[in-house]
Parts: C-alpha cells; structure tokens; sequence
C-alpha cells in the first residue's frame, strides 16, 4: 500500500513572525499515523494544540491564522504548503509565539528543514482526497474552483495596475505531475507594496516584514537589490499560498484548481464548500505506487 508519512527527527529553527515581528522558536516533530498536521503553543501554559483543518481558520488578513482552544497560530500557509509538496500527512509543528516564522518569504526554508529532518512512511495508507465534481466559488470579480483532474493541476491568474506587475507574467499554470514543487513554486516569496507599509504597521500587521523576507515594490520598482527569483515569482507565490491553505482539507487533493484574483480568504471558502458537499468529493487510497496520480510520484513511495 501508499504509506502515510511523518518525520524520522525533530528538526528546529528560529525566526521572527512577518506580522508580529516577535522572535519565535518552531520545532518539527513526529507524529502518529491519521495525527494530521497539530500545531502546539508552547509559551501557553498548559501548552495549547491546534488541529491543521478549514473550519479552524478565523482569520485571513493577510495570511491564514486558525484559532482554538483560546490560541492563536498565524500565517501557516508556507510551512502547510511545504508539508503538502513534500507529502507530509502527520506533524507536530511547536512554537514559542502566535505566528509561524516567516523565514525568506517562501516555504524554502521549510522544504530544507523536512528534507534535514528525513521523511518516514508509517503503517497506515496514506489518504487523499478526490475531487469529483466542479465547484466554484465568486467574491465580486474573484473566483476559485475545483475541477475533477487525475492528477495536481493549479490555475493561477493576478490582476495588479502597478508596473512591476504590467512588465511581468500575471499567469501561471503548475502541473505537479510534471513541474516540481520544489524547483517550481517553493523558492516563490511574498509580496507587498512601501505605500501600504505604514497602514498596515498601524494595524498591528508587518511589524517583522523587510527585504529579507518579502519582495517591496515602490511606485515603480521591485526595491529589493536582488530582484526577483522568477519572472512571474509574485503569481507562483499565490501559488504556493494556495497549495498550503488547500492542505487544511487534511489530505492532498487529486483534483484541479484555478483561481482569478483568489487569496486566502477564498481558498478557506473553497475548503469549506468542498467539506460540506459529500457528493462532490471521496477519500481514496491506493495500493500501489503505480495506481497513484503522476503529479505524486516524486514522494518516492516504497513498496509494501
């Protein structure tokens, strides 16, 4: 059978939140077979867990926060969409603050940390979850959908005035059945604009954000003196965005998704329609590396 995966070691890391710009300790550990992703606080005393799933998330200024227990963990998207491309079904993710490290920007830290701490298949077979009919979502002029697709299939299209953005591809479309996760989308960083900078301080909101970890555009330029990382980095970092929220469905998804102005707040809608709608969906397993989408196969499945 297709095995769950978790983490041969714990591996850790330290970081500020974007938002908070607190410092905060994050640690990945193994978890037991159908744990899903848990999220722990453990500056809380008792120490408090927050279970990865659609329904948990209250906020989405931003970024993608979930809340329970009387806890808060913010901005998951990058370290979910680095465990969904690497395949990871079980985790404890621990910190020492209410917000995820932002790290670069994008989920490659994330990938190098899973990678040092190794991936391990466990006794249970790994589940995903197909789609079988569309189902489409609209706020005023955005939309998200899902389409039935053999495969990972994600349509992504931006629709920013500025003229970084009129210069460069506002497209993208990501195939995980023949581009890589890794080399095509988790490299892709964040983004923001100087104006809105102090607006947003004043809210509470990117107190950690710099050059470091985002790219900053002025009126005309990307300001960061090492540019961009690709072309159309700013639309295969929604990408990646997208990939990580659509994980807190608790399972990879078998299934296409295309998006015109989407963001956070959509992708949890989307979730949460899926969820409600039994027909439109099936949990699957399979018993053979063989019998699996393309679009999964560079998990590198053994056989049992």
């Amino acid at each position: 059978m297709v095995r769950q995966r978790t983490l041969k070691n714990p591996v850790q890391v330290t970081g500020v939140g974007l938002h908070t710009g607190e410092r905060v300790d994050l640690a990945l550990r193994p978890a037991p077979v159908d744990s899903g992703i848990i999220f722990r606080r453990v500056d809380l005393a008792p120490a408090v867990e927050i279970r990865a799933e659609a329904h948990a998330v209250k906020d989405t200024r931003l970024s993608t926060c979930m809340e329970a227990n009387g806890a808060r963990v913010a901005t998951i998207e990058h370290l979910m969409s680095a465990l969904a491309g690497l395949g990871v079904d079980n985790a404890i993710v621990e910190l020492t603050s209410a917000e995820v490290p932002i790290m670069d920007g994008s989920a490659g830290t994330f990938i190098f940390l899973l990678q040092s701490a190794g991936i391990a298949e466990q006794s249970a077979p790994k589940k995903f979850i197909r789609i079988l009919k569309p189902m489409e979502i609209h706020d005023g002029d955005k939309w998200v959908r899902f389409d039935p697709f053999d495969g990972y299939k994600l349509s992504f299209q931006i629709n920013f005035s500025h003229p970084v953005f009129t210069a460069t591809k506002q497209d993208v479309v990501v195939d995980l059945g023949e581009d890589s996760y890794i080399r095509e989308v988790s490299r892709a960083r964040t983004f923001g604009f100087m104006q809105e900078v102090e607006a947003l301080r004043a809210q509470g909101l990117a107190l950690g954000g710099n050059l470091d970890n985002a790219i900053v555009m002025d009126e005309y330029r990307v300001i960061n003196p090492d540019g961009l990382r690709f072309e159309d980095e700013f639309v295969r970092h929604k990408v990646l965005d997208a990939i990580g929220d659509l994980y807190l469905l608790g399972h990879p998804v078998i299934g296409q998704y295309t998006a015109y102005k989407s963001g956070h707040a959509l992708n949890n809608a989307l979730a949460r329609a899926l969820i409600a709608r039994e027909d439109a969906r099936e949990i699957v397993s399979f018993c053979s590396e063989e019998e699996v989408p393309q679009a999964f196969r560079q998990w590198r499945f053994s056989h049992a």
